[in-house]
């Protein structure tokens, strides 16, 4: 120990005095490890000065853009810009912070399948209905079962109690005229529908349809589901062959070529006296086509019977005059969609003194006024006409204002109307067609949105944004029916081009 030399301060702390001392082969790997050390250390700090840098100008790029929004909003007072307004564009601060797109795809794949499931399931209950009615209910089959039955009048103690005897539905060496082979109704275009309706417990029913090619006739029939295990499957319009109600071609039987995604079917309430009393109270039950089995109608096409080239294009023509009306209008409705919309909603109520919806030209004239909403006279009389014509004054003079408002203003696409409902449906639970506000402000989350991760505004201050403009799109202060709740998102839909944002828009906030 006395022949050892003395070690460094440093080496010293660090090693025991009881301990041997490194040799030089040590001593040089030591020196390698704490070179590597530093090195690594030095990197490390240059890549978190680097991401730190690159957080901060992410941020200054969101606050710029937040600043630039707020200007543009500044300079817009002279467009009739209210605080409102202001408050309603905020909910495009999600387009910044785009939803998760993984956790999406997941969850869009289980939804897929799901979707799926159902529409098995319900073309299976449709076979089973329609392969097994016609025979039961043939009026042949009854006529030797009717004549067993009339032989036993009294009981027999010597003949087999009834649960011990063969028994069979009808005799089969009989003929029927009237039943249906799975081969016929195979040669279908299944889609899915929903209902044009302001009622929340309407609007949501899962319809899926059938149009049956062997003899033009169609049904649709409702998926429900009760809790987790539980679900029903019944036919909403029962089938048989119908005709157009409205439009261009009412009277004309149904073909082949009207279903496509965003085709309308209607039907006379009156002659489905199984519908809920909710639908039953307007004259014509009108249901959107939202999906269609693409493939199936594709395969039938060839076969169909086409349409007269006049009606095609008077309808052409109608879009267009209706288009024309819409691009006058879009520039106003830009930035304040939602207040007008729901607005237009409130004063059409208040002028409809009789509650069925229908209302004359001069009060869509005067609406138009007083939302600042003029069209030319020559395309509002255009407009006006068509509407008429496509039986939609019901022969009265007067017009369906929802109709109206569509035909005019617009709507959002099917694909972004899809969006509004799920969120609606996983709000309204319990399926009653209105939302509690206290339900909404416990399900909405702000924190994804661009001002909230800037630190430019907290989370409470954009959620009481929003639930301010959806209260002042509401007739009751508590509770949000489906209707204002669609009202709000198609408002705010019309300043919104792409698709995609609106996904993020409506998605990001609810969690969908």
């Amino acid at each position: 120990m006395g022949n050892r030399e003395p070690l460094p301060t440093s080496e010293q702390d660090i090693i025991s005095e009881n301990l041997p001392a490194p040799t030089s082969k040590y001593k040089l790997k030591y020196q390698q490890y704490e070179t590597e050390m530093k090195e690594g250390y030095k990197q490390y700090s240059q890549r978190n000065s680097r991401k730190t840098k690159s957080n901060i100008t992410h941020q200054q790029s969101l606050r710029n853009k937040i600043d630039e929004k707020c200007l543009k909003g500044e300079e817009a007072n002279t467009d009739d810009i209210t605080t409102l307004d202001r408050k309603a564009l905020l909910q495009q601060g999600y387009v910044e912070n785009p939803y998760n797109t993984q956790q999406s795809a997941r969850k869009l794949d289980a939804e897929i399948v799901a979707a799926e499931k159902k529409k098995q399931m319900v073309a299976e209950q449709v076979m089973i209905d329609h392969l097994s009615r016609a025979v039961i209910s043939d009026p042949e089959q009854n006529l030797t079962i009717e004549k067993k039955e009339s032989a036993y009048v009294l009981p027999d103690s010597k003949i087999a109690p009834l649960r011990f005897r063969k028994r069979t539905l009808h005799e089969t060496k009989i003929r029927t005229h009237s039943t249906l082979t799975e081969n016929v109704l195979s040669h279908k275009v299944q889609f899915d529908g929903r209902i044009l309706s302001r009622n929340g417990r309407d609007a949501c029913r899962e319809l899926i349809g059938f149009f049956f090619t062997h003899d033009q006739s169609l049904t649709i029939y409702e998926y429900r589901q009760f809790g987790k295990n539980r679900t029903n499957v019944l036919p909403f319009i029962y089938k048989n062959v119908y005709s157009h109600q409205c439009g261009r071609r009412k009277g004309k039987q149904y073909r082949l070529g009207d279903f496509y995604i965003g085709a309308n079917l209607t039907f006379l309430s009156s002659d489905h006296p199984s519908l809920p009393e909710s639908i039953k109270e307007n004259i014509l039950l009108i249901l959107r086509i939202t999906n269609i089995n693409q493939v199936a109608l594709d395969s039938l096409k060839t076969a169909s019977v086409k349409h007269e080239d006049d009606i095609i294009r008077q309808e052409a023509d109608d879009r267009l005059v209706f288009k024309a009306i819409q691009d006058v209008l879009k520039e106003k409705l830009h930035k304040r969609g939602v207040r007008i919309l729901t607005g237009l909603r409130k004063y059409f109520q208040q002028l409809d003194k009789k509650g069925n919806g229908l209302l004359d030209k001069e009060d869509f004239k005067q609406a138009l006024k007083v939302f600042n909403l003029e069209v030319p006279e020559k395309d509002f009389e255009s407009a006006w006409l068509i509407l008429n014509e496509n039986g939609n004054s019901n022969g009265n003079g007067k017009v369906d204002y929802g109709q109206f408002r569509r035909s005019i203003i617009g709507e959002m696409n099917e694909y972004r109307k899809s969006f509004v409902r799920k969120v609606f449906m996983k709000l309204d639970f319990n399926k009653t067609g209105s939302v509690p506000i206290i339900d909404i402000r416990k399900c909405y989350c702000a924190k994804k949105h661009s001002q909230v991760i800037s630190g430019h505004s907290t989370e409470e201050e954009i959620k009481s944004s929003f639930l301010e403009t959806l209260k002042d799109a509401c007739s009751k202060s508590d509770e949000v029916s489906y209707g204002e709740f669609e009202d709000y998102y198609e408002g705010l839909s019309l300043g919104i081009v792409d698709d995609e944002d609106f996904f993020n828009i409506i998605c990001t906030p609810w969690g969908i």
